[in-house]
């Protein structure tokens, strides 16, 4: 897994690092479903029957730009509603994004067990915009970590950081 937990002053925040911003987007979501499992759900959690489904949003476009920062806190959004609503806890996923003209829709092929047997140790009340970044690293390009726990990264690359409400 390449997503780390990061401290920030009230809730709990996230930094990944992948080599596109799908990959990037499949990272911090796993990342964010490792958050909130109980240290028990974290050894257990292969033990469960998996389902596979395809999950897709889509989201519009403005002005042309690709806002792969919006559209992250939207699916993270979405995967939090699944598991509360559907209970349906995601447990992997491949992440594939097609940018149109007016809107780009997100589809994910999903692994998921049942939530209701997934014990947590957090609850993740919405995932905000605070401190979001989502960024392209160049080539030599690097991204220093001020988190102890978290490394540096050296581009080619993409990381990101979110900050979820607990």
């Amino acid at each position: 897994m390449s997503a780390w937990p990061r401290p920030t002053t009230a809730d709990i925040g996230l930094r990944a690092f992948a080599a596109s911003p799908s990959r990037l987007i499949s990272e911090a979501t796993l990342g964010m479903q490792d958050i909130l499992l109980s240290p028990k759900a974290q050894k257990s959690i292969n033990q469960h029957v998996r389902h596979t489904s395809q999950w897709q949003i889509s989201s519009p476009v403005t002005d042309g730009v690709k806002h792969w920062d919006l559209l992250l806190v939207q699916w993270l959004e979405e995967v939090l509603y699944r598991s509360e609503i559907h209970q349906q806890w995601l447990v992997d996923c491949q992440i594939s994004a097609v940018w149109g003209e007016t809107d780009v829709m997100l589809s994910a092929q999903v692994s998921w067990v049942d939530s209701d047997r997934v014990e947590r140790e957090i609850e993740i009340k919405a995932v905000t915009s605070h401190e979001l970044q989502f960024t392209e690293l160049k080539q030599g390009e690097e991204i220093h970590s001020k988190w102890e726990q978290v490394p540096d990264f050296q581009g080619p690359g993409w990381f990101c950081d979110v900050v979820f409400d607990i």
